[in-house]
């Protein structure tokens, strides 16, 4: 079996060079927050979502969520089905709609193959009902660099390769 380079510290250095945005739209609004949800991020920052997937968003209450870290403190958002497809990674902000952006935390494999969750961090510790979201607001998952600009956002605490004080994400 192949070593995970991220969970043994061999990536000590951000590969992602380039990549474009990813856009999706919201299928199902979610509602429900839990104090001991036990999500283990796996230690990759990276996933590759493909056209057509759909996906869950949670949105974490922690303070520090970041890649091979565990979060209990969570609120469910959303599923959202993939239209453009690419590499989303830690540290990325996501945008939906203009009610609410927030940073790309980590992943959580539990429920693949039908899907991953992606763990958010942002400013509101809302639900997808409760931050108002709609069956088919625009979801938008870029490089931090042409999305998510002049809305609320706060950046998940990162370990690792890229994470940190990288300013351009802010």
């Amino acid at each position: 079996m192949s070593r995970d380079p991220y969970a043994q510290g061999l990536i000590t250095f951000d590969p992602f060079v380039e990549r474009k945005s990813v856009a999706g739209r919201i299928v199902t609004v979610l509602d429900g927050k839990l104090d001991n949800r036990g999500i283990e991020l796996i230690h990759a920052r990276s996933r590759v979502l493909q056209k057509h997937e759909i996906h869950e968003l949670i949105i974490s209450f922690e303070t520090d969520p970041a890649p091979g870290k565990r979060v209990d403190r969570i609120g469910y958002v959303g599923f959202f089905e993939v239209h453009e497809g690419g590499v989303i990674v830690s540290g990325d902000r996501i945008r939906i709609a203009d009610k609410w952006s927030g940073t790309i935390a980590g992943f959580d494999e539990t429920h693949v193959p039908n899907h991953i969750n992606i763990v958010v961090c942002g400013d509101l510790n809302q639900t997808g009902l409760e931050l108002g979201l709609r069956v088919g607001d625009m979801v938008q998952i870029g490089d931090g660099r042409n999305i998510g600009d002049g809305m609320q956002t706060r950046r998940c605490a990162q370990s690792g390769a890229g994470g940190g004080s990288d300013d351009r994400n802010a």
